[in-house]
């Protein structure tokens, strides 16, 4: 199992930030660790789904179903996953003065037979793969909104 909660500051208000998360076309490009990625029904509301696969910086790939349970725009996406992880994931977009607080957090247990030996056998290595995923997340959010029109309309967005 793995259990993160994590908080990050953007620039960008909700609104906005809602606005350039509606994009999963673009999440492919921004995050090399995220692969054939897929969408069903529309971008963020109640029933839709992405697939993907998700490559960490470790020797493995995971086959991965995210369904949107509830969506309050700009508020709270919750969701549960699916595949080669299942588990319940949530974001939670709230004001921070002119910009935006994102939380994030997952309680996810690893499907695959090797992986959950892996997890056994060397939880620090799981751990930090999983936090590669999370910083590059992070960092990639940042560099695109950074270029995108709504980042360089707030001046400071990365």
């Amino acid at each position: 199992m793995i259990d993160y909660r994590g908080s990050f500051d953007f620039e960008l208000p909700p609104e906005a930030m809602w606005d350039v998360l509606e994009h999963t076309e673009r999440f492919e490009s921004w995050w090399g660790w995220l692969h054939e990625l897929r969408r069903d029904g529309g971008p963020l509301q109640a029933g839709s789904g992405l697939y993907g696969v998700v490559s960490p910086p470790v020797p493995y790939e995971m086959r991965v179903r995210v369904v949107l349970d509830r969506c309050v725009r700009p508020e709270r996406i919750d969701a549960h996953v699916e595949g080669d992880l299942e588990g319940s994931a949530g974001l939670l977009l709230e004001p921070r003065g002119d910009g935006s607080r994102a939380t994030v957090s997952w309680t996810i247990e690893m499907k695959q037979r090797p992986m959950r030996l892996a997890a056994r056998l060397a939880p620090p290595l799981m751990r930090w793969g999983h936090d590669r995923v999370v910083e590059a997340t992070v960092q990639g959010f940042r560099r695109n909104l950074a270029k995108s029109p709504l980042g360089q309309s707030h001046p400071g967005a990365v």
